[in-house]
């Protein structure tokens, strides 16, 4: 009679369970008795898992950004691609008055919020404090995303004039215990009420770290509606079912409706096909919310973006590590199967079918698993803050709290487990009963072609590593020593100098009678991330759409190019004793080939004023050697240098003392007789720029780490197996010591093997570590070269790592009395 749980009697069950017993109790008494190759097993499992869970926490968080919102799915960043002038740029930024022109004319749109960061000084009792993450937004900005208030209405937080919600950390820091909401704070000197405390914004966000919204009503330039001048993030929400290129179908009518009439009168273009014809172009586009953080690289992002490169790359890492640890089981398992050819033939005469050989070895390794995991699980909790700290991320193992995740995770564990043993439990469970009993089992390592193509697989997967760790340590390194065409070595960087409000300029020349102070200047504009202006000029006589050369146009003081000790290659500085000066402008090396003239001093450019109505002579006195001011993913762009009508911006000071803590100190003294209560903001000009580079360097970091972890899962694999060919030729290294073998000869013999499978393993990854890695390299404009150095580097270090852990096993070996290796067997 057969149940319905598919056994022919109850009873059955009984017997099922003590056989699952019987297996672990087996398993367990293998683990025991073979403690070395356990833990080798173990301890490789254990470091995958536990670097594959981080790489995925890391994966997990940067895919995860900006999905919380309700309407995620619908919200849409509008950008601006421009090609004028010989400059091809995409900005995240679109003029003051689109969103609302969008809105307006096209019923799918249901709603938008433009946000603009800004720099601010709140007083605080005598202190004036750098709040340099605040942001005007406006009040649909709660309806676009979700930012929840725990006090205050979102439908009316950010409605009227100088308003202003803030985070918990910042209603804390400013008010204490006191409730904030009804407060004022002085903010650049006005007076702003508080009328919403908001949740702190989550971290994977992209404009997260922003603790101060203060209404768009509060900026003039809200209003401008300039159509040419592009400052706001402007975000959308499309109604439900509207696919978003049915306003980017519309784009082309936008401009021409709103752009191109400012385009006639400044530029006298006249139609979208006259743009079109003189090679140059004006569109807008749309970016989804949840594609800012990992697919956009655009000019002015409100934050750092990462790239989708990283997330393939470390997800391909994890692949690798955790492959490479199964196959440190996979070699080491079916390496010893001699051990238990024996066990096999018996069991298999005693009447054990194959089926039941096979469940005993996935038991087996799946026990492994189970342990591997709990012990990865721990060594991911221990250096998860490490971690943390070279990511700048606050990843955390919440999951272990959630049990569905957590069971989720024991699952994976024992997928593991089956992929890491079911090839060993195939083939220890195929072996005859007859020939094992007779000891008829080649054991040799020759004799193993999977086990060669899977440690060569192990060190193709870390010679790929090494070399690309190699590769982004020296573009790195070669960011950090590149001529990027000025000094910016000993340059302090004094911020917050609108607090001296008329007295910049005699504060300047304060510190310039500090003894340590070479010479300092004032300006706005610097070749890190700062503020940026971009002007359309026109070289004398050539005004039209085929002509203009879009530039960066900075407003700077005197002495400006001395601070920075950039290089002229024609012309002269700037000079307070010539009044002409006022009007007079430097470009640099690619504006001066873009202008047409042959010798570009005396010559004219012109650009339209504020009111985009006059036409502005400026006359070149001088070219400046190329100078990177933006990335180095890109070629320098056009700029131009002009004297500002007066003072205002940051100081920067170049100091030749290499006593700095002695320069700064001298510094504040001038500052506080100065700025009172407002302690000295400053920042060193180097540290500025390598900021540019700051998410490159914690990824190279990051890379580094988890190639030094799959060399050494490779490492261990490597020592188990080394370890078990000793084990098994160990009274042939007996027979030929007596001979007359030395030390040497042994070590060789028995290294030769494996430095063969290392070199195979050199000639795959080498070409396909240049592929990756030269494609890597192509998103930089200065980059080094992959020289043949790297490879030979790569190969050289491997080699010696895989020597130095053979040899030892090999040494240990060949150093043992022959007699005792002889009486083993």
């Amino acid at each position: 009679m057969t149940t319905l749980s598919g056994f022919k009697n109850p009873a059955d069950v009984k017997p099922i369970s003590i056989m699952i017993r019987n297996y672990l109790k087996i398993a367990f008494r293998n683990l025991q008795r073979n403690k070395v190759y356990s833990a080798i097993n173990i301890g490789g499992l254990a470091i995958g898992m536990a670097t594959c869970l981080l790489i995925t926490l890391y994966v997990l968080d940067e895919i995860s950004y900006d999905r919380y919102h309700q309407k995620a799915d619908r919200i849409y960043r509008i950008d601006f691609d421009v090609k004028f002038g010989g400059q091809d740029r995409s900005f995240a930024t679109v003029s003051d008055g689109m969103g609302a022109a969008l809105k307006n004319d096209y019923p799918f749109v249901e709603t938008f919020a433009r946000l603009r960061p800004i720099d601010i000084l709140v007083k605080k009792g005598n202190q004036r404090i750098r709040e340099n993450m605040s942001i005007f937004a406006d009040n649909s900005v709660f309806e676009v995303f979700d930012i929840p208030l725990i006090e205050g209405d979102a439908k009316t937080a950010l409605k009227e004039p100088f308003t202003i919600v803030v985070d918990e950390k910042t209603a804390q820091k400013y008010f204490g215990k006191a409730k904030a909401l009804g407060m004022t704070m002085t903010i650049d000197e006005k007076a702003y009420k508080v009328t919403g405390v908001m949740k702190n914004i989550p971290e994977n966000s992209h404009f997260a770290g922003r603790n101060m919204i203060l209404s768009m009503e509060s900026s003039a330039d809200s209003r401008a509606k300039n159509w040419l001048n592009n400052n706001f993030f402007t975000y959308l929400v499309l109604k439900e079912g509207t696919k978003p290129e049915q306003l980017q179908s519309q784009f082309e009518s936008v401009v021409k409706k709103y752009m191109m009439p400012q385009f006639r009168s400044v530029m006298g273009i006249n139609s979208m096909d006259e743009l079109k014809k003189s090679g140059n172009r004006v569109t807008l586009g749309l970016t989804p919310l949840t594609d800012i953080h990992l697919h956009s690289d655009k000019f002015f992002e409100l934050s750092p973006n990462s790239s989708i490169q990283y997330v393939y790359i470390f997800s391909a890492i994890a692949l690798f590590i955790l492959l490479i640890a199964c196959v440190n089981f996979m070699n080491l398992s079916t390496a010893r199967s001699v051990n238990r050819a024996k066990e096999v033939g018996v069991r298999k005469v005693m009447g054990s079918v194959r089926t039941m050989l096979m469940s005993q070895f996935l038991s087996e390794s799946i026990l492994m698993s189970i342990i591997a995991f709990i012990l990865g699980l721990g060594i991911a909790i221990l250096i998860l803050p490490f971690f943390n700290d070279l990511s700048a991320k606050s990843l955390s193992l919440s999951f272990i709290k959630k049990p569905l995740l957590l069971f989720t995770l024991f699952g994976f564990a024992i997928i593991v487990g089956l992929l890491a043993g079911i090839y060993p439990a195939l083939f220890l469970s195929s072996f005859k009963p007859i020939s094992v009993l007779k000891g008829k089992l080649s054991t040799t390592t020759k004799g193993s072609y999977l086990r060669s193509g899977l440690v060569v697989f192990q060190f193709f997967a870390s010679i790929f590593l090494i070399i690309s760790t190699i590769v982004i340590y020296c573009q790195l390194d070669f960011i950090q020593k590149q001529n990027i065409g000025f000094n910016r070595q000993q340059v302090i960087i004094i911020k917050d100098t609108n607090l001296l409000e008329n007295g910049l300029e005699s504060f300047k020349n304060e510190l310039l009678q500090i003894s340590d102070v070479k010479s300092a200047t004032i300006s706005a504009f610097l070749p890190t991330p700062s503020y940026r202006n971009n002007t359309i000029f026109w070289p004398e006589g050539q005004l039209g759409a085929d002509n203009g050369i879009t530039m960066q146009f900075w407003e700077v003081g005197f002495d400006y190019t001395k601070t920075l000790k950039m290089q002229f290659v024609a012309g002269r500085d700037f000079d307070k004793t010539m009044p002409t000066d006022s009007s007079a402008i430097i470009i640099n090396e690619t504006t001066a080939k873009q202008t047409g003239y042959k010798n570009p001093i005396g010559q004219k450019l012109y650009t339209y004023g504020n009111n985009l109505k006059d036409l502005i002579p400026y006359t070149i006195i001088g070219v400046v050697k190329n100078f990177n001011y933006a990335s180095l993913r890109e070629n320098v762009a056009s700029l131009s240098m002009c004297i500002a009508k007066r003072p205002y911006g940051m100081i920067s000071v170049r100091v030749h003392s290499d006593n700095f803590k002695q320069s700064i100190a001298k510094i504040e003294e001038k500052w506080k007789a100065r700025a009172g209560g407002t302690p000295l903001n400053y920042e060193f000009l180097d540290d500025a720029f390598d900021n540019m580079y700051r998410n490159e360097q914690r990824i190279g970091k990051v890379f580094i780490s988890f190639a030094v972890l799959a060399i050494l899962i490779a490492c261990l694999g490597l020592f188990g197996l080394a370890a078990f060919t000793v084990e098994q030729r160990t009274k042939e290294i007996g027979i030929r010591k007596v001979l007359g073998a030395s030390v040497t000869s042994i070590t060789t013999l028995l290294s030769r093997d494996f430095l063969k499978l290392v070199f195979v393993s050199i000639v795959i990854a080498s070409p396909i570590a240049y592929y990756f890695m030269d494609k890597w390299l192509s998103d930089f404009v200065y980059r080094i070269k992959i020289e043949w150095w790297i490879f030979a580097s790569a190969g050289i270090l491997a080699t010696l790592i895989a020597f130095v852990t053979v040899s030892y096993q090999a040494i240990k070996a060949a150093l043992v009395n022959p007699m005792k290796s002889l009486k083993t067997e």
